[in-house]
């Protein structure tokens, strides 16, 4: 029967030799767990929990053919690692025989952080500090055979099929473009040598793994790179994909090593669908399209246009396991939404970091570590502060049946979720607000807005358990003159409370700082609510797709008329402190905004002239008529102190707990786990 209200979304895709029971995937996204103790363990889990939310084909982690291809030591190259990854595939079966599970096959090249990593010729990433080897013939045999017995483990492991990534600046996407190819023999030279090694790639599996085994290769499909593929090249390549064997084209956009945004928060909704659509428009096999889809909604209308046969959602499916079975029963309100701030999961994957998770779903990849398991006691708890941390007790434990009361003395919830949702690029934050809303409403958890709490209330009510989630309060750095009138606190600009002048300093160039300055140097739409506008500021042409996308296009910028100045008193590079994944397109955003950025700064004064300060230890006087203090916080945990103190059975958590920098990551988790433990 059609579904009503995502006719699309909701339909079955034949394969020929089998059947995809809807239109939505699970991208292939490395957690870690690859490596981790008990990691197969905690991969069942953690694939189970996304095929019980209603998926039709997951995407595994990418898995490496050989040593040489390989950072993280995660292979599959023989029978008894074949054994262990059985018990995914069939542990995902056995939920729903219809379900598909794919394994990519991730062969990193010139992005192996191993000194055996091997390359079609020896030059070395932008991003890495290791030169590959260049292979010779019997390297590059190797690598074929390589890949095959890859593929033919993964369906001895009872995988439904495979993806070969060709993209991103791993070993094939480096065949095709000549800066990384600079072979004169039959695997270089001309585009049709070029492509040799990938199309042998799928040729090879095709022949090793039969007709009735799904198997998807990941195109760039706009690279990023001045100089990179154009567009006849990447037709022709998928074309002869074709004609090798392939199931389905996966259309991927941006090498690591390009300075183009493609899955940040900055990025529109569905920003490079258009380039899936143009390519399907030319093949006659299924194509899936990916990047910053992350509502039913969204997804419902790409297909509709014709953009796409498949959506691929990877972050969305951390963010919310459940997303596609409350699509279905039309439970979208309930829709934890992937905000796509990278903090928990890519940052933490490509800073090598332990525990790649979810800065809104503290759950994803701990399945079997943080569960929220009915109470068999409830108790009546109160929760004093509506910041990240006090809504997300909130929804875990009223999720678990304890009786929930919500304070805070502002009049609506949030906290500094609201800030965070009026910077240009943040606006996502709207849908967390959202979810939380809604949560609140099915947790029946008993909400006093404007409230200032005290100890009359708390002995009036009685509580077993008292939270205290009250945030933090800015920090006043002591510079002599600040409370010159022309100081103001980044919470008062943010509110849009006081008036910001022409020349501006920020004082502070962490998070809150660069948020600042992204929000004053904006002057029109968004670049993350208008595809067009994001396009024109990233130089990137999406209705001509010169080589890469980029080449030759300019930027053009909307920029507000301020001289602004972003200052850090650390010696440090500006900037350096933020994000892996995303701190790098910040920066690039700023500078294309001729926000002028100091390190190494001393503050001496402020007056009437302006902002005196030490530069290296030279003076300058920054003339300026508007200073924003952005210099940290301080957490407000005087009510817990007082309780405490008293004897209450108090705890805390957020930013009332720490407040080294605004985290909403590190609240959301800490109080998940509270809350779970109650």
């Amino acid at each position: 029967m059609t579904h009503p209200v995502y006719p699309n979304l909701f339909s079955p895709l034949d394969l020929g030799f089998t059947q995809l029971k809807n239109r939505v995937l699970m991208g292939s996204m490395h957690t870690g767990l690859e490596e981790a103790e008990h990691g197969f363990e905690r991969m069942v889990a953690y694939f189970c929990e996304r095929a019980r939310g209603g998926v039709g084909m997951i995407i595994t982690g990418g898995i490496a053919p050989n040593l040489e291809s390989s950072t993280s030591g995660a292979q599959l190259v023989n029978p008894d690692q074949a054994r262990q990854h059985k018990e995914i595939t069939d542990a995902v079966h056995g939920i729903d025989p219809e379900i598909k599970i794919c394994m990519q096959i991730l062969h990193q090249g010139a992005l192996s952080k191993n000194e055996g990593l091997v390359a079609p010729s020896a030059v070395k990433s932008r991003i890495s500090r290791i030169t590959p080897n260049a292979l010779d013939d019997a390297g590059i045999e190797k690598q074929l055979n390589d890949f095959v017995n890859c593929a033919q483990m993964a369906k001895l492991a009872g995988y439904d099929g495979v993806e070969v990534i060709g993209s991103a600046g791993y070993l094939l996407s480096t065949f095709l473009v000549k800066k990384t190819n600079l072979r004169e023999d039959r695997w270089g030279g001309s585009y049709r040598n070029r492509m040799r090694f990938p199309l042998e790639v799928i040729k090879r599996i095709r022949a090793a793994v039969g007709n009735e085994f799904i198997l998807i290769f990941r195109i760039p499909a706009m690279d990023m790179l001045e100089d990179g593929m154009s567009w006849d090249e990447i037709v022709t390549l998928a074309k002869e994909m074709e004609k090798v064997g392939i199931t389905i084209i996966s259309t991927h956009f941006c090498w690591h090593e390009a300075k183009i945004p493609t899955i940040a928060t900055m990025v529109p909704r569905a920003a490079f669908t258009g380039v899936t659509g143009r390519l399907r428009k030319e093949l006659s096999v299924p194509v899936i399209t990916s990047n910053r889809i992350n509502t039913p909604e969204v997804a419902e209308q790409v297909l509709l246009d014709g953009e796409a046969d498949l959506i691929s959602m990877a972050r969305p499916m951390l963010a919310d396991p459940d997303f596609v079975v409350k699509a279905y029963e039309g439970r979208e309100g309930e829709i934890n939404t992937c905000i796509a701030c990278n903090q928990a999961c890519l940052d933490h994957t490509f800073g090598r970091k332990e525990g790649v998770s979810c800065l809104v779903n503290p759950r994803a990849c701990h399945e079997t570590l943080l569960n929220y398991t009915p109470t068999q006691q409830p108790k009546r708890i109160a929760v004093i502060g509506a910041g990240p941390a006090g809504l997300a007790y909130c929804t875990v434990a009223s999720q678990r049946g304890h009786q929930v009361t919500l304070y805070d003395g502002a009049d609506r919830i949030g906290g500094q979720f609201n800030l965070a949702k009026r910077i240009p690029g943040k606006e996502e934050f709207y849908e967390t607000l959202r979810y939380y809303q809604t949560m609140l409403k099915i947790g029946n958890v008993d909400v006093h807005l404007n409230t200032w709490v005290d100890k009359t209330l708390l002995e009036a009510q009685r509580f077993d358990e008292i939270i205290i989630a009250t945030g933090i309060t800015p920090r006043v750095p002591a510079i002599a003159g600040i409370d010159h009138p022309k100081v103001v606190n980044y919470i008062d600009v943010i509110e849009g409370r006081v008036e910001v002048g022409k020349r501006v300093a920020i004082i502070g160039a962490g998070g809150i700082g660069f948020d600042v300055a992204e929000l004053i140097s904006h002057k029109g739409v968004s670049p993350s609510m208008d595809k067009d506008v994001f396009a024109r500021e990233w130089g990137i042409d999406f209705i001509n797709h010169p080589r890469g996308g980029v080449t030759g296009v300019e930027p053009i910028i909307e920029k507000a008329d301020r001289k602004i100045y972003l200052l850090q008193r650390k010696d440090s590079p500006v900037g350096r402190g933020l994000g892996l994944t995303t701190g790098w397109a910040h920066r690039i955003s700023l500078n294309k905004r001729d926000v002028k950025m100091l390190n190494a700064v001393t503050y001496q004064q402020i007056d009437d002239l302006g902002l005196h300060i030490l530069v290296n230890n030279q003076a300058q006087l920054l003339e300026v008529d508007t200073i924003i203090i952005c210099a940290g916080q301080e957490s407000n945990r005087s009510l817990f102190d007082r309780l405490e103190k008293e004897g209450y059975n108090v705890k805390i958590a957020g930013g009332a707990f720490k407040a080294t920098e605004l985290d909403a990551k590190a609240a959301i988790n800490q109080a998940s786990y509270l809350a779970a433990a109650v």
